[in-house]
């Protein structure tokens, strides 16, 4: 049989077929066309799953589960799927996998998303709690899909279910931006704020929408921008009566006078911060409701954090480590998050106070961290521990601990390939 005989009957090119005859691997798919046309009963098939077999497992690897894959989210109900391996440019057996789905309709059922809402809700906890151990590149797409599936759900819900629809995805692209934020990709972080902002107004949440210029003002703080962080803090605190979010908003107010070294405004905002998260820790409206918690879960006392924080930035690094110190215990194992930025703050503290031991033994908990939590605002921290600790670079102590912290910064670039990366510098 000729070449273009067999082609005809395979519905390959001749070409290809030829290319196949000179040695080029066939596909699974081209056997068994062959074995219906030469009626091989399957003997084609089989020696082409023996080379298989024998195939190295990098070259699996290769074209399979590490492929690229795209995601295409609307709020249409229309939502397509694509995985395309390079060498299916060469072979036209190898077909991309594709895949679209559509939400049903679900207007006019009264439990269309009540049912659904605590699995939501139990996802959005469970995102926090793999922040606290994992990196924006691994919890992002999920915070991301989990969104467009409630403002999905939003479009047809009725008036009730739309509220709680749009509310939830607030919080999941709110909390989108801080992973930005960690990946140091600052303008992203602004783009997932403004969503958290619009779905939050949607929902009629006042609340959030007060919360994201805190978020705002965090993002202008790491960007040393202090009179947008006490600006952004104050308006905060004029749209919420909300004692948890006006406490968040006079902590970053706090920072921002630290930033420019106004000791009395900055023991005031801090003051006001600790009587209205007291006020907060009593029981809101909103959190007796079951609505997610604003701000950090993982720290026993946030204000006692900042209260470090702006004492060191206030020129008095003791008085921070002291404080600091006192609050790392209390910050649970399994937040290695908040125990890195926490630690990271400590560990410059007591640099600069001259507690070299002390303070290359918490760098050392720090870098051990960082390559799971990969955080660009952590390693805005260890940039100025670096910093300060060349003071003393003859000592071997200070010479190990910079040596960490150097490998550790330079794990930055290096992502893992198939991964969705949140692209950026890191905060400086």
């Amino acid at each position: 049989m000729s070449l273009s005989e067999l082609a005809t009957l395979v519905q390959y090119s001749k070409s290809h077929l030829s290319k196949v005859e000179r040695g080029k691997r066939p596909s699974v798919q081209l056997a068994r066309a062959c074995d219906q046309a030469l009626d091989a009963k399957g003997a084609l098939r089989s020696l082409v799953g023996a080379e298989e077999a024998g195939t190295s497992a990098s070259d699996s690897a290769a074209e399979g589960w590490v492929a690229p894959w795209t995601l295409h989210l609307s709020v249409d109900r229309g939502n397509d799927f694509l995985s395309f391996r390079p060498r299916a440019l060469t072979d036209p057996s190898d077909k991309p996998a594709m895949m679209t789905w559509r939400l049903p309709e679900i207007v006019g059922r009264e439990d269309s998303f009540s049912l659904a809402l605590p699995n939501f809700r139990s996802l959005y906890d469970e995102c926090r709690a793999m922040g606290q151990s994992l990196g924006p590149g691994v919890v992002t797409p999920l915070l991301v899909t989990a969104t467009n599936a409630l403002r999905t759900i939003a479009v047809s819900a009725n008036s009730t279910d739309r509220i709680a629809a749009l509310r939830l995805a607030g919080h999941f692209a709110e909390y989108a931006g801080w992973m930005c934020q960690e990946g140091g990709d600052d303008s992203a972080a602004l783009w997932w704020t403004d969503q958290a902002v619009a779905l939050a107004t949607a929902g009629a949440d006042h609340d959030l929408a007060a919360y994201s210029l805190v978020r705002r003002a965090e993002i202008a703080l790491y960007a040393g921008d202090s009179r947008s962080t006490i600006e952004l803090a104050r308006c905060a605190t004029q749209q919420s009566g909300n004692p948890r979010v006006r406490g968040l908003a006079a902590q970053r107010e706090a920072q921002g006078y630290a930033l420019q070294g106004y000791d009395a405004e900055c023991r005031g905002a801090l003051d006001r911060a600790a009587s209205l998260m007291s006020v907060a820790a009593s029981g809101s409206p909103a959190e007796s409701e079951g609505a997610p918690v604003l701000g950090s879960l993982h720290m026993s006392d946030p204000t006692g954090f900042v209260s470090g924080w702006c004492l060191l930035d206030l020129g008095r690094p003791r008085e921070a480590a002291e404080t600091l110190d006192a609050g790392l215990d209390a910050v649970p194992e399994t937040a290695r998050r908040a125990r890195a930025r926490h630690g990271a703050r400590l560990a410059l503290a007591l640099a600069d106070c001259g507690e070299l031991d002390h303070a290359c033994a918490v760098a050392e908990l720090v870098t051990a961290s960082l390559p799971l939590v990969d955080s660009a605002t952590i390693r805005s921290d260890l940039r100025r521990l670096n910093h300060a600790l060349r003071r003393w670079h003859h000592d071997p102590r200070v010479r190990s601990a910079a040596a960490n912290i150097a490998a550790v910064l330079q794990t930055e670039a290096l992502r893992p390939y198939g991964g969705p990366v949140v692209r950026g510098r890191a905060l400086s």
